[in-house]
């Protein structure tokens, strides 16, 4: 059976235009409710989690380089340092556990 592309992008393309409009149609007041205000408030971050942990794990050769680089970007971010510095670091030792031969 023969598929006709436009109707794939028609139909895609309402779904993400309902997907985004509705909520500024149906909700017209500002939420009160303390528990979904504090859902909504951290769905960026775990969106933003899920889609840059897996790429974190396959960006690289060996997963021991990666999981270090993870690492190191870890440890200085909870102490505060700054993205440069964070990302740095990262490279630097997946860069350096990449060149050693026993891994």
């Amino acid at each position: 059976m023969q598929a006709n592309i436009y109707i794939y992008i028609l139909v895609m393309a309402l779904v993400t235009y309902l997907i985004r409009a509705l909520p500024l149609t149906l909700i017209r007041r500002e939420i009160q409710n303390p528990f979904i205000r504090s859902f909504l408030h951290y769905v960026p971050y775990a969106t933003l989690a899920a889609m840059t942990f897996p790429a974190i794990l396959t960006s690289t050769n060996q997963i021991w380089s990666a999981v270090a680089g993870f690492a190191v970007a870890i440890v200085l971010a909870w102490r505060g340092k700054g993205l440069l510095m964070v990302a740095s670091a990262a490279c630097i030792t997946v860069f350096l556990v990449e060149l050693l031969p026993f891994f």
